[in-house]
């Protein structure tokens, strides 16, 4: 079944955006749902903010958003140089709509990693990822002593909530099954990023963050490796279209992870637009959307807009 959260939500990306960067309450709510302690807020892409009670858990956050021609037929140019748009994130920094007190990087791609060092050197924030995305990260200015390395089978407990790390795979495309930039760099390696291409995969983790009587398990790429979901039963799955070239990509995965009360979608925005603009570039989400109520009817289908949330 598909929630009535829909994606345009009770509030409009834009509407929601603009009201918070003038200084309205941040109360941009899609949708208001008893149940846990755990809220989730999507900042467009594969960003999302868990909050548990005073803590806040950030996966991925890019708001900059720059423009690379990705979803045009050329694709993005390799050469794209690499910004942060550090007014835009100050504004919801400043006015309290944006904290973290972990950052969880999936992947080493732009659209993943490019704010991150300075989001964590304005929120004080522990990051996770590979020996690539820390060294990616400290060159792009990130404070090293908040930079913690990840591997995949870390299983981690905090002040009220814990994230576990698993072993994941990025989506390949094409007919080779290709992963974009691929590559690995060492933890010693010094010389800053310039481009989006400079930006190397390096190597994909998933996360599953629990708290407040919840739990949900994200997904930066259309692949998994099943072995390392065996016996997880999250509440929310965060799961990004495509997969086409990863057999029975949906589900496989909603089977091995028990059917999940609720799925929702990730990553499918195009991401050249400025935060507050969720358009479906190629149609992945109405297909995400058929492939889950085939492959799990039982389990709620959500889409939120830029900025919108959800409680499980």
């Amino acid at each position: 079944m598909e929630t009535g959260f829909s994606r345009r939500g009770l509030f409009g990306a834009g509407a929601a955006a603009a009201a918070i960067l003038a200084g309205a309450p941040a109360t941009a709510r899609a949708a208001s749902a008893p149940g846990s302690g755990m809220t989730l807020r999507w900042w467009g892409n594969n960003g999302w903010e868990i909050r548990i009670g005073t803590k806040t858990i950030l996966i991925d956050p890019w708001l900059t958003r720059f423009k690379t021609g990705t979803y045009t037929p050329a694709g993005a140019d390799p050469r794209t140089p690499l910004s942060v748009n550090r007014a835009l994130i100050d504004g919801y920094l400043d006015r309290g709509f944006l904290r973290a007190d972990h950052i969880l990087v999936t992947h080493g791609h732009y659209d993943h990693l490019t704010d991150v060092p300075y989001l964590a050197k304005r929120t004080g924030a522990t990051v996770l990822g590979t020996e690539t995305h820390l060294s990616l990260m400290a060159a792009l200015g990130a404070p090293e002593d908040q930079l913690a390395i990840a591997t995949g089978g870390e299983d981690l407990t905090f002040d009220g909530y814990s994230i576990r790390v698993l072993r994941s795979l990025h989506s390949a495309t094409g007919t080779r099954a290709q992963v974009a930039f691929p590559g690995t760099r060492p933890l010693s390696r010094r010389d800053r990023p310039r481009v989006i291409s400079d930006l190397l995969e390096g190597g994909t983790l998933a996360y599953l963050v629990s708290g407040g009587g919840a739990s949900v398990l994200d997904f930066g790429g259309s692949n998994y490796v099943e072995s390392e979901l065996a016996g997880l039963r999250p509440d929310v799955v965060l799961l990004p279209p495509g997969g086409a070239k990863v057999r029975e990509y949906v589900p496989r995965l909603l089977r091995t992870v028990g059917h999940p009360p609720w799925v929702a979608a990730t990553h499918w925005d195009d991401f050249d637009l400025p935060l507050g603009q969720a358009d479906d570039p190629n149609g992945g989400l109405e297909l995400l959307r058929k492939a889950v109520a085939a492959a799990s009817p039982a389990s709620e289908f959500v889409v939120l807009d830029h900025l919108g949330e959800f409680s499980p």
